[in-house]
């Protein structure tokens, strides 16, 4: 698909600005030699020792209408009392990749996938990431399966994690198992047509809920994110549409928080790379935004307080919660990769209140998780000595930290791009609008119906973030991805 507009070639545009954003889409020669070997002569799914067949479990995926290089699978399991034991599978992309082969440099230096909405930059080469190392629904797959006890309570007990091959039974959609969830749709051909994985699915819901319950109570935040995509006609964009989240969405983003909780503390004994969210950068800001809205927030950083400020709001006023969200993540500032050793002070998660986390369960998109992999593989698993020096691993942290950074702009930059296209049409039009970043280069506005980011080119004097305005589009720059809007 071209996913031209008038005489802009927006996938060109794509490539333009993930290779100014510092990745180099193109794999070297080297990188497809090694593909072509792996094709010829893939690992062997055999069972051993050390590999537990797991095949017969009702393993299933959920994710996006489109994926294809599927990360993880999740199955549940009842056990006496309140207790749920859920095993999260994890691509066993180190089978595939050896340290240091032209796969491995390739993947450490571009360290995350690119998703540009018309177009997706891999990390890894689409026949491993998409193909032999994806969790597609029917065939047998190595994983390294992440397994923990959730209780009544949504503590994470017992830990563990262990080699299989596995099947994953139904590749199933956001879109659909949230419609099922919240009693609006049939979940799909494969849900409606079995009972088996109705309960699975409402055993991995009831897991879910009680998790997030848990982080809530410690502080988690409750931040309604709104995502775009482009619609199309043919390979024309005519729209954007937004993209909330949904009971599907929340079951695997709670899944996969609780497994990579459990991954860090499996390796609290040796380094390791840790995702965190230091205290909130603008603080005195959200105290400032939470004030005008008749919260009133401790003047130290506290998510507990924050997160019971964010219930309120929605409650209150769920139409405009997403501004609130919004701004409130925007003040919080970037999660980043560090180092963690044994025995060093905790920095935690600000956004989801747990002190252990660490990210393992998308190797095939994220290169931090396939170094966690290889951790998990040497001394949990084997009893080895670490892989990976604490050099190496601070090394590895802050370039996917700048490769994170970076692919979250280039996604942006399209994003701009993708809106400036459909948003042509309604130039002149008024919108309402938040502002979401008032710096020396300009003041920025997103716009709420569709979402939609631009500068404001006038009567931006004495805003701030957070602040609701009415605006006017005056004018789209397709090719440079601007939209400038006129306060009304």
């Amino acid at each position: 698909m071209a996913h031209h507009s008038s005489d802009v070639d927006l996938r060109a545009i794509a490539e333009q600005v993930v290779r100014a954003r510092g990745f180099n889409p193109q794999f070297p020669p080297e990188v497809q030699h090694q593909v072509s070997q792996i094709q010829r002569d893939p690992p062997a799914t055999t069972v051993g020792a050390s590999v537990r067949d797991l095949r017969a479990l009702l393993w299933s995926s959920i994710d996006n209408d489109d994926s294809r290089d599927l990360d993880q699978i999740e199955v549940a399991e009842r056990l006496s009392g309140d207790q749920i034991k859920v095993m999260v599978g994890i691509a066993d992309v180190d089978a595939f990749v050896p340290r240091k082969s032209a796969i491995d440099t390739h993947a450490a230096r571009e360290a995350t996938t690119v998703y540009t909405g018309v177009r997706i930059f891999p990390m890894l080469p689409l026949p491993l990431s998409t193909g032999l190392s994806s969790l597609l629904e029917g065939s047998d797959k190595l994983c390294v399966v992440t397994e923990f006890v959730v209780d009544a309570n949504g503590e994470i007990q017992s830990p563990s994690v262990y080699r299989a091959v596995v099947r994953n039974r139904a590749q199933l959609k956001y879109s659909e198992v949230g419609a099922w969830l919240a009693g609006t749709g049939t979940g799909g051909d494969k849900v409606a047509a079995s009972a088996p994985l109705q309960q699975q699915l409402k055993l991995q819901h009831e897991a879910a809920e009680c998790l997030k319950e848990q982080r809530h109570r410690h502080g988690a935040l409750y931040l309604e994110s709104t995502e775009t995509r482009p619609l199309f006609s043919g390979d024309q964009i005519v729209g954007i549409a937004n993209q909330e989240k949904n009971h599907a969405s929340e079951l695997i983003e709670e899944l996969m928080i609780a497994a990579n909780e459990s991954i860090a503390r499996l390796l609290s004994k040796v380094s390791s790379i840790r995702r965190v969210v230091k205290t909130p950068e603008r603080w005195d800001r959200i105290v400032e935004l939470a004030a005008q809205h008749g919260g009133n927030l401790p003047a130290q950083p506290d998510s507990k307080a924050l997160n019971d400020f964010l219930m309120k709001r929605k409650a209150e006023d769920p139409d405009h919660f997403p501004d609130v969200s919004l701004t409130v993540v925007k003040l919080m500032g970037p999660g980043e990769y560090v180092l963690e050793r044994p025995g060093d002070p905790d920095t935690g998660h600000f956004g989801l209140a747990v002190q252990d986390y660490t990210h393992s369960t998308a190797p095939n998109r994220r290169f931090a998780d396939v170094v966690t992999q290889r951790l998990l593989k040497a001394v949990v698993l084997a009893g080895a000595s670490t892989p990976y020096s604490d050099d190496d691993l601070t090394a590895i942290a802050n370039n996917c930290t700048v490769k994170q950074d970076a692919a979250r702009k280039a996604a942006r930059d399209m994003q701009k791009r993708i809106a400036a296209v459909a948003l042509k049409p309604s130039i002149g039009q008024t919108f309402d609008a938040i502002v979401t970043g008032a710096t020396p280069r300009g003041t920025f506005v997103r716009t709420m119906q569709p979402h939609a980011e631009g500068m404001l080119v006038s009567g931006q004097k004495g805003v701030d973030v957070g602040d609701r305005l009415r605006v006017r589009l005056v004018s789209t720059d397709v090719q440079h991805g601007y939209i400038d809007f006129a306060r009304e």
